[in-house]
């Protein structure tokens, strides 16, 4: 019971790596908030969870959305402990769509999301002098394969979004550490979700596994849950502004 009694808002939480997060953390003894923009799958997973785990609507892309969430967590808790940002658009990704408007519209989520809950939750953590703050990076962050450039230039979306992210957590910390917050980020390697099921070509996962993988596995939601649930306990009291790739050995590689 690692986490006991500690308060976690887990966005995008409904499904995949973040329902992992959600059960894990629970396991551990934290009360969980399930955030999510599928009212339906959210649900589910805090109810199967039970306990102290509750849904919570949230679009992170918008700006009083994400002030409403944090008002109501700490309505219902009294504070924030945690706030892990893995809502992300990666599921049904368009990664030939190089358009302005599509990668605003990835931008709007995977970056300026994680930004504003970050910006709602903060107000609370520093009125209790601690917090910790888990961004979802990705392995995509530091890849570099070739693109196909039929309509010009490629916006490299998800890629960019994510090396964003790499950015934000390592300013974010060391802004905000004088304030008793701490701020980390987990880059998964390919993890087996249904996300990446449907948007991986099996061969495709098949050939990073086995050659760009020092473990030759891809890894499941819960592998990713560990470092999480470490990196939230006081056990990384020190630890802040990092970056943890959780992926087999893959940018270890190169």
């Amino acid at each position: 019971m690692r986490l006991k009694d500690k308060v976690a808002i887990i966005t995008g939480a409904g499904q995949g790596i973040g329902e992992a997060y959600a059960r894990r953390f629970a396991k551990e003894g934290a009360k969980v908030v399930v955030a999510d923009i599928n009212d339906e799958k959210g649900r589910a997973v805090a109810a199967s969870i039970g306990g102290d785990a509750v849904y919570e609507r949230v679009d992170v892309s918008n700006e009083a959305d994400t002030k409403r969430i944090a008002k109501a967590v700490h309505d219902r808790f009294g504070r924030i402990d945690i706030l892990i940002n893995n809502a992300a658009i990666f599921y049904g990704i368009d990664n030939f769509n190089s358009t302005f408007e599509y990668l605003r519209k990835i931008f709007d989520v995977n970056y300026f999301g994680t930004w504003l809950m970050c910006r709602a939750v903060f107000p609370y953590m520093e009125q209790q002098n601690s917090g910790v703050v888990i961004n979802q990076s990705s392995s995509a962050a530091w890849m570099h394969p070739n693109m196909p450039m039929p309509d010009g230039l490629p916006s490299f979306h998800y890629s960019v979004t994510k090396a964003a992210i790499n950015a934000m957590t390592h300013f974010m910390a060391g802004t905000v550490g004088i304030c008793g917050v701490r701020v980390n980020a987990i880059a998964p390697g390919p993890t087996l979700t249904e996300a990446t099921k449907q948007g991986v070509p099996a061969d495709i996962l098949e050939m990073i596994v086995n050659m760009m993988m020092a473990i030759k596995k891809p890894l499941d939601p819960d592998d990713l849950t560990g470092t999480a649930v470490w990196l939230a306990s006081d056990d990384a009291k020190m630890v802040t502004g990092q970056v943890i790739a959780v992926d087999g050995g893959m940018i270890m590689l190169g």
